[in-house]
Order: C-alpha cells, then structure tokens, then sequence
C-alpha cells in the first residue's frame, strides 16, 4: 500500500526551481519517470510552492494555466489556489494528487543560441566584379529573452512544452535570416571583398534585421547579434578573379586620388596667386587714393593759409579797374571846362574823380594793412595776439633786456593805426563818397561841401548838415557878415543799408 502512494505521489514535494542558468523550465517530482506522464504531471495538494524574485510559476491544467509571480512561499490550499478545489481528488479529502504541469520562467535570464550556416553564395552587384558569386558562411551567436510571459504563453502552449524543439526552430530562423542578411550587405555599401574587415557594421545590421523579423514572430526580444567570423572560400576560381578585378580597381581609384590631389593642389595654387594678384590691386588703388586725399588736403590748407593774399590779390583788380574807369572820365568832353568845343577842365569830374581815388586809396590802405596783421599772426591766430611763449608788444618778461638793447632783436612793429571815418555827401539829390578828410577839406575849397550839405557815416542815425557834425565843423571857416545864406540843395537821399 505504502509503494502505491509512494508511486502515486503520496510523499510532499517541493515545487521550486534551482537552476542556476535558465530562460523555461519544467518541474518534475523526485523520482518521476520522464518516459512515463503518471507521476510527471502529479501535483500534491498541500505542498509547499516556492517562486524567487524575477520569478513566474505557471500552472498548466485542463482548466487552463495560472499565473503566480515571486517571491512567492505558501502552500498549495483552496484559499491562496483556489482553482485547486475543482482539480484535486475530493474523495480523498485533498490528499490524492492532481494533474498538471509547472513551468517556471526566469524573467531576468536570457538564452543563447549559436549561428552556424552552411556555404552560400554572395554576389556583388558591383559593374566591375561582373557579378562574381563567391562561398560564403557565417559564425556567432544570438542572445534573447522573454518580455511579456503572458503573450509567450499564447504564442507557445506550455502543455507538453518541448524547449529543445523551441530553440530548433529559433536557431532555423536565425540562420535563415542571417544568410538573408549577409547576402544582401554590398547593398548596404559593404562590397564583398571587404565583409571580413566591416563584422562591426555587419553586426549592426545583422541584429537590426533579426529584431524586425523574429521578435514579433516568437515574442522574444533579440538582445545580441554576435556575428564572430564570415568565412570565404578563397580558393573558389570567382573568388581568385574577383581578387584580381579589384586590385585593378585599387590602382585604378589610386590613379585617380593621385590626379585629384594633384588637380586640388593646382586650384589651392591658382587661388592663391588669384588673391595676391587682387590684393595688389586693392592695395594699389588703396595707395592712390591715399595720395590723391593728402594732395588735396595739403592743396586746401595752402589755399586756406594764403587766402588773405587771394583776397587781396581780387581786391587789387577790382580797385585797378576802378581806377581805369576814373581814367577815361575826360573822354568825350567828360574833362570840358566852360562849354563849347576843345578842351578845358571839368569840375565836377575832375571832383569826382579826386573823391573815387581817394576812396579807392583808403580802401587799399585798409587792405594792405589787414593783409599785413594777418600774414603776421600764425595760423589759427586771432590779430594782434603773440604766440605762447612769446612776448607781447609793451610787456618785459622778467630777466629779459629791454628792447633796443645791444644784441636784442627789435620789438615787433605796432599793428597798423584805425581806418578813418568816411562820409558821403549827398549832391544834386545823389549820394556821393564815402570821402575821407582830405578829399571833404578840398570839397569845402572848392565850393561842393558846404556846412548846410547834407553828409551821412557809419554810426550816424541819418542824414545830417555837415556843420553840426562835430568832426567836419572844423573845415568850414566862419562866413563873412554880409554873406547871403547858401541856397538850399535838394533834399538828401536815404541813408544807404548799413
């Protein structure tokens, strides 16, 4: 009786896992035949369950499969399972084992299948390889895991779970996809004879390819694709003239990098003396224009410095042709004296002309005399003011002689005394002058200025008799008794504009 529990399942087993590497695995009770299903699949009620961290016990039964993730420990009763209560043997109160399968799977393991294909054939599509096909296999290996349990279990039925048949069939796929992969690499800019020297591009893209095609198919997640070796059947006669065609094609792109570098250094050349040559130019026109700037620069300050003398130089004409003028008054009997034909003096023009030379004389006098004072004074220099450091006219700097001393320099010469006062008299209603003293004293001589003409100056308010002008009553002398009074003139013209 004893031997029949014991076949049945009548000792407790603990359903745990204590494999030290594992992505699936099956529990089995101690002692189970593994040919057999009888006791493989017995499960005892009330036996302790253990499930670690990272951990998912699935229970697979006729009802279907539960789902218990760790860290889990309790006993397997109705009221933690309660599944439990319609699989157990109730005419045994519980203690008859009942059928079903656990899995444990290992949310943070991974597995690894190793890739080995047999010899293809890879064919670059390149023109100068003429579509040579060469032998080719492929060496390494993959690394997965399971993410979502849940989906993988209704992907794969766990009931009767076989994993070496899993791994057969992920291992297949793999190596289908990889040789896909590897054939298809000159397109993604590897050539063919360059595939042993590019594994870590190849890996990349190896695993890129796995991942789109596999992970959806079987619900796993690619983490590696380790491709270690590509091995080429280098004594295949494609193989030997696909070795030729490109070491011609070495040459041949070296030929060419030899002339691009050589017609590179020839532009870097032309570049070069094409920007010397502009910037000579520029530097050229930089220079004339430099020097046309300082020509007209020093031309204006030479203009500017003898300005005076360009005014007085217009001046000179001006008064010159004055007195040209004044000169060919007595022509045409302008100089006729008495009426009647010939010769003979004029008065009134001869007056005329005396008064327009004076005025022309006082003028040039004035001229000469700021031409004089300015050419004196250095530039920038208002009249009549020294220069610092120097001395001005009537001060004696201490511990310096006096000027006429022996040795001394002679003191610099008095600026030029005021111009006189000129006054136009107004004759026949017409204004005349301006006239300076001399030219009114012979005006009075002669009879034309009389102390009732009317005269007029700068400063003065309007026109004024001549004798109530304090400066011109001295030329008059007094008048006889008996001397009837001057005839009133016509009144006098306005003033000119100041």
């Amino acid at each position: 009786m004893f031997g029949k529990k014991k076949n049945e399942g009548g000792l407790m087993d603990v359903i745990r896992c204590d494999e030290p590497e594992y992505l699936i695995w099956k529990w089995r009770p101690k002692g189970a035949d593994l040919n057999t299903t009888s006791k493989e699949n017995s499960i005892r009620f009330g036996s302790p369950l253990q499930i670690k961290e990272a951990e998912v016990a699935v229970f697979v039964h006729d009802k279907g499969q539960d789902f218990i993730e760790g860290p889990y420990t309790q006993m397997l009763q109705t009221s933690n399972f309660p599944v439990l209560a319609s699989l157990m043997g109730l005419a045994f109160n519980g203690q008859a084992p009942f059928r079903g399968e656990v899995y444990f799977i290992n949310m943070s393991g991974t597995m690894q299948l190793p890739i080995a294909t047999q010899f293809f054939e890879v064919v670059d599509p390149a023109p100068e390889f003429s579509r040579l096909g060469i032998p080719v296999s492929v060496r390494g290996a993959i690394t997965f895991r399971i993410n979502d349990y849940k989906a993988f279990t209704k992907k794969h039925s766990l009931k009767q779970f076989d994993l070496d048949a899993f791994k057969d069939k992920i291992r297949s796929a793999v190596n289908v996809d990889v040789q896909d992969t590897i054939a298809r690499t000159p397109e993604y800019g590897i050539p063919l004879v360059r595939l042993q020297s590019r594994l870590r591009d190849i890996r990349s893209i190896v695993h890129g390819h796995l991942k789109q095609e596999l992970e959806g198919l079987y619900e796993i997640v690619i983490e590696r694709a380790d491709i270690d070796q590509i091995n080429i059947n280098k004594e295949h006669p494609n193989w030997i003239e696909l070795e030729k065609v490109a070491l011609k094609s070495v040459n041949l792109a070296g030929d060419r990098m030899v002339k691009m570098a050589n017609a590179q250094d020839d532009t870097t050349i032309q570049n070069m003396q094409d920007m010397q040559r502009i910037n000579a130019t520029n530097m050229e026109e930089m220079s004339r224009i430099q020097r046309e700037e300082a020509q007209h620069a020093q031309r204006m300050q030479t203009d500017s410095q003898n300005f005076a003398l360009h005014q007085l130089n217009a001046q000179t004409r001006v008064a010159m042709a004055g007195a040209d003028a004044l000169g060919r008054m007595g022509e045409g009997g302008a100089m006729n004296m008495g009426g009647g034909g010939g010769g003979g003096m004029n008065p009134a023009g001869m007056m005329t002309g005396m008064m327009m030379g004076g005025a022309v004389a006082g003028q040039m006098t004035g001229m000469m005399g700021n031409m004089m004072t300015g050419m004196q004074q250095p530039p920038g220099m208002a009249p009549g003011m020294a220069p610092p450091g120097m001395q001005q006219p009537g001060m004696q700097q201490p511990g310096m002689m006096p000027p006429g001393a022996p040795g001394m320099a002679p003191p610099p010469a008095a600026p030029p005394p005021p111009q006189a006062v000129q006054y136009n008299v107004a004759v026949n209603g017409q204004t005349t002058g301006p006239f300076g003293m001399d030219v009114l004293a012979q005006m009075v001589q002669s009879g034309q200025l009389t102390p009732q003409s009317q005269v007029w100056a700068q400063g003065m308010s309007g026109w004024a008799a001549a004798e109530t002008v304090q400066e011109l009553s001295g030329l008059f002398a007094p008048a006889a008794p008996d001397a009837p009074p001057a005839a009133p003139g016509a009144p006098p013209p306005p003033p000119p504009a100041p």
